[in-house]
């Protein structure tokens, strides 16, 4: 009798499991299955989007600004973001077409490679599950036991809230001044606790310059009334000295890498001094031409001397090998990649001239306008600094007539060019004439350039250059 009723009790009390019971059976789970089950789900509609690398053993990028805030849709390969990098500026797109859950850096953040910028809410099953949500800035160093959470809680987690952060300054850019600060400008900004929306900008555009953030600080702490520091006697000048720390910029912080590593590599010098009135001469007829606007400057000369000559002395375009030190190599490369230096509003960068061999001087012409717009532009892309085999740096443009130059790690051979000037000298019947001179300066890597080769690369570059019909022989 007891046995038939328990069983029929068991059998009163059983249920189906129907869709109205969901919601009570997910209650009665333990609290950690239940929110493993929770995250499982949540796992299949959210990507992260990964700062992948940039390449050129960059490891780091600064975010300039975004392109999307949080709870808006995004198009796959539509732009996130802008960076800078310790050499370029460029965007990063979107692999995923959803929903921006969480932007995981703020403007003027730096990110290292392998960390994701954001979390994107996809649509299930479009994507295959490739990587779990990525951490941003912190990820804890232990897993911690998930709390014990009402049944009413769990229910309504399937579609969590973000709440709304509270007294957190934003920061991000509200005007096209704003926008078209450069990071050195915004790191400086913050340094002095100045909003760049008080700032009038005097550069092009309305960009915010470094003198005006200056200008603005001194203004803005320049004394109003008397202060209790003691003035300095009269007659004596005010010894206090005022100090500012203020972060590397992006370029600046590379350049003080490549730099370093540099300094370790033994330096070969070789100057020489070259007659440029050929070039003169050609410079002014070609200016004269109305059919053809294009100002060819002397650096294109240059650099078709130095691709012609590099096919004679194949070293200087190659790059040693040391990751075995035990065993160095070194790398022929067939393409002469030359790079140029370049001054800035961000710093010194060396964008390069890819394929110089193929090309003809309007080209290389026209090539070092469009990376010199670029660059003043800051809107180089990796792609135009990346794969450099040689470098000229044009110091004349500046000024100064001798230089010597730094070797970029990658490379076994810089070349830097002085300022040209008028000066008398001696023809060949030995009367006085004018001469238009200009200092080459090579610096070479010691380790595998000798200084023989060094100097007859350099006599077939003045050679080219004194008499630059002798470049008409090799042109195809």
């Amino acid at each position: 009798m007891t046995f038939s009723r328990s069983g029929g009790l068991a059998a009163r009390n059983f249920r189906p499991c129907l869709p109205q019971n969901r919601l009570r059976i997910r209650s009665t789970l333990p609290p950690l299955l239940s929110r493993r089950f929770h995250a499982s789900s949540l796992l299949w509609g959210i990507k992260s989007q990964v700062l992948k690398d940039v390449g050129e053993g960059i490891t780091e990028v600064q975010i300039i600004q975004w392109y999307v805030e949080e709870g808006a849709h995004i198009e796959e390969w539509k732009p996130l973001c802008q960076y800078q990098s310790d050499k370029a500026v460029d965007d990063i797109t979107s692999r995923y077409e959803g929903v921006i859950k969480k932007l995981h850096f703020e403007t003027d953040d730096t990110v290292p490679t392998g960390r994701a910028l954001c979390d994107i809410e996809v649509a299930d099953g479009k994507y295959p599950d490739e990587n779990p949500p990525h951490e941003s800035r912190a990820a804890p160093s232990e897993p911690t036991p998930a709390p014990e959470v009402p049944a009413t809680t769990q229910a309504v987690e399937s579609s969590p809230i973000t709440p709304p952060p509270t007294n957190v300054l934003d920061e991000t850019p509200k005007t096209k001044h704003a926008s078209l600060a450069v990071p050195a400008v915004r790191g400086l900004l913050k340094s002095h606790g100045v909003n760049i929306l008080e700032v009038n900008g005097t550069g092009k555009d309305g960009r915010v310059m470094k003198e005006d953030v200056l200008n603005f600080v001194a203004q803005r702490d320049s004394p109003t009334a008397p202060t209790s520091v003691p003035a300095p006697v009269s007659g004596s000048p005010d010894t206090r000295q005022s100090e500012a720390t203020v972060n590397l910029t992006p370029i600046q912080s590379q350049m003080f890498k490549t730099m370093t590593k540099s300094l370790n590599i033994p330096h070969f010098l070789y100057a020489d001094e070259l007659k440029v009135n050929d070039i003169s001469a050609i410079r002014k007829k070609l200016a004269s031409d109305k059919r053809d606007p294009t100002k060819i400057t002397f650096l294109p000369f240059v650099v078709k001397a130095v691709s012609q000559a590099l096919t004679e002395f194949p070293i200087l375009n190659s790059k040693v090998d040391v990751t075995d030190p035990a065993k160095p190599k070194l790398v022929m490369r067939a393409k002469h990649n030359i790079g140029i230096a370049m001054d800035t509003p961000n710093g010194l960068i060396v964008p390069n001239i890819k394929d110089v061999a193929s090309r003809s001087i309007f080209d290389i012409a026209a090539e070092i306008a469009r990376l010199s717009a670029l660059g003043n532009a800051g809107k180089l892309t990796p792609a135009d600094l990346s794969g450099g085999t040689i470098t000229v740096s044009n110091i004349g443009n500046i000024g100064g007539t001798y230089v010597a130059p730094v070797l970029v790690p990658t490379e076994v051979a810089i070349l830097g060019v002085g300022k040209s000037r008028t000066v008398p000298v001696f023809d060949e019947d030995g009367q006085v004439t004018r001469g238009d001179m200009v200092n080459f300066s090579w610096s070479a890597d010691h380790r595998v350039i000798d200084g023989a080769t060094m100097a007859r690369m350099g006599n077939r570059v003045k050679d080219l250059v004194e008499s630059p019909e002798l470049m008409l022989l090799n042109l195809r």
